[in-house]
């Protein structure tokens, strides 16, 4: 999709997105809202600074994730006004005019210094702070700073995406999905983690402070560790599994794919594999509006209880082993969450526009979305099966213990363990898998 093709679903969008904050202004009192991006923070006796993260209430408006200490005001009438910030500097690259399909939907004052926006802020009325912060700003500039009600009614409604979004969040999987194919081809190739890495960076098209977040790129048992993040430089001996987790951004949109592969595809693993992919493909299936996320966990669960008994590593029921918790060994994350501007997209855990929480079940607490599915959420499904050894020494210890076969566990306990992601709109009937229309 072009930005021509954008460009009217960027209008559509950004009108959602202010009549938001808008009816969450009027509701809780504030006549302005001041957005800022977020400024570099600095590190501690250096004079170097941390890659810049974006605030998302910035980027829910304007399309870069790179426009530090530039700042939004709203008011409750729905005026926009953006504060760029351009100063002249020559140690480093500064933000170029401000130019696209988005710039038509403000008012733009551009700026030199940072503490010029103070002349553009509003002088009477409620105004409320959203963001870190940090200077030019202080606390007693604001009537309220990060008001927890209008917070918790954005974060609510913005699980609900506008096609804009689900538009943005297909073309990064686009990206990610270049990454993800040369960095299988570079596994074949028995490159090292940190080669397997480069190769996603360059085929995606970012440097590693662009990325979502930082990429799991496991090899072997290294495969068992969530969040695996070494990249080691050396060569394995021997190459027997990769677990790539690589995401990818397009116009400050996340997409987040998770990818599993057996170098031998004639090995045991290589078939467990196989019959996982079977497993996510039914799960992603049963996607669509008023499924319950909670119960597709739970029945993933005794999916992959079936599957340990297909692979002979449990005798017991299906049934026993998730009222027992023994698959929690194996699958000891949650079937995914929420995503969009943020991998991990907030309001996963509310019941409501007020905030009010809804936790996850206590047997499943790493859950990170607890909310019916509805049309317009973009969801990850993303269901593991994973030989961890500290889980492992625990299981062997309970009383299930003699359920498990230890042997059929030394087996696959080399390959590290499995998992498979997409990242799945849900449409009016269904659902569209923005991540298999590009990673097949």
């Amino acid at each position: 999709m072009t930005d021509a093709e954008l460009k009217p679903l960027f209008s559509e969008h950004i009108d959602t997105i202010t009549k938001r904050y808008q009816d969450a202004m009027q509701r809780h009192g504030f006549d302005h809202l001041l957005i800022p991006a977020g400024s570099l923070h600095g590190i501690f006796l250096d004079d170097m600074s941390y890659p810049f993260k974006s605030n998302f209430h910035f980027n829910s408006f304007v399309p870069h994730s790179d426009l530090h200490d530039s700042t939004i005001l709203i008011s409750a009438k729905g005026e926009r006004t953006l504060c760029y910030y351009q100063p002249v500097d020559f140690w480093h690259k500064v933000a170029g005019d401000p130019d696209g399909f988005w710039v038509e939907h403000f008012d733009i004052k551009m700026m030199r210094k940072k503490d010029e926006v103070r002349a553009f802020m509003p002088s009477s009325g409620t105004i409320a702070f959203i963001g870190e912060m940090a200077y030019p700003f202080l606390d007693e500039d604001f009537d309220a700073i990060n008001p927890g009600n209008l917070i918790n009614e954005i974060n609510w409604h913005r699980a609900i995406k506008t096609d804009y979004e689900i538009e943005c969040s297909a073309l990064a999987n686009k990206r990610a999905a270049m990454g993800h194919m040369a960095a299988r081809d570079m596994f074949y190739n028995q490159g090292s983690e940190l080669e397997i890495h480069l190769a996603y960076l360059l085929a995606s098209g970012h440097h590693e402070a662009q990325l979502p977040y930082n990429s799991i790129v496991a090899l072997n048992e290294n495969a068992s560790i969530l969040h695996y993040m070494h990249y080691d430089t050396e060569r394995p001996s021997e190459h027997r599994t990769f677990l790539i987790d690589a995401g990818a951004r397009y116009n400050s949109y996340d997409a987040d794919i998770t990818r599993t592969y057996a170098f031998d595809k004639n090995t045991e693993f290589a078939d467990l594999i196989n019959t996982m992919e079977q497993l996510h493909l039914s799960v992603v299936d049963r996607v669509k509006p008023g499924q319950s996320y909670v119960d597709l966990h739970i029945d993933t669960h005794l999916e992959i209880a079936k599957v340990l008994n297909q692979y002979k590593i449990c005798d017991m029921s299906p049934e026993s082993m998730l009222e027992n918790g023994v698959t929690r060994t194996f699958f000891p994350h949650g079937l995914g969450h929420q995503i969009g501007l943020q991998v991990h997209d907030v309001g996963g855990h509310q019941s409501n526009a007020d905030g009010d929480p809804a936790p996850p079940p206590q047997e499943h607490p790493f859950l990170r979305n607890t909310r019916p599915i509805e049309k317009n959420q973009i969801l990850t499904i993303e269901p593991g099966l994973y030989f961890i050894k500290s889980l492992l020494a625990d299981l062997k210890a309970s009383e299930h213990g003699s359920s498990i076969n230890w042997n059929r566990i030394e087996e696959f306990r080399p390959f590290g363990g499995i998992r498979i992601e997409d990242d799945i709109a849900v449409t009016e009937t269904g659902h569209r898998n923005l991540t298999r229309a590009y990673l097949k």
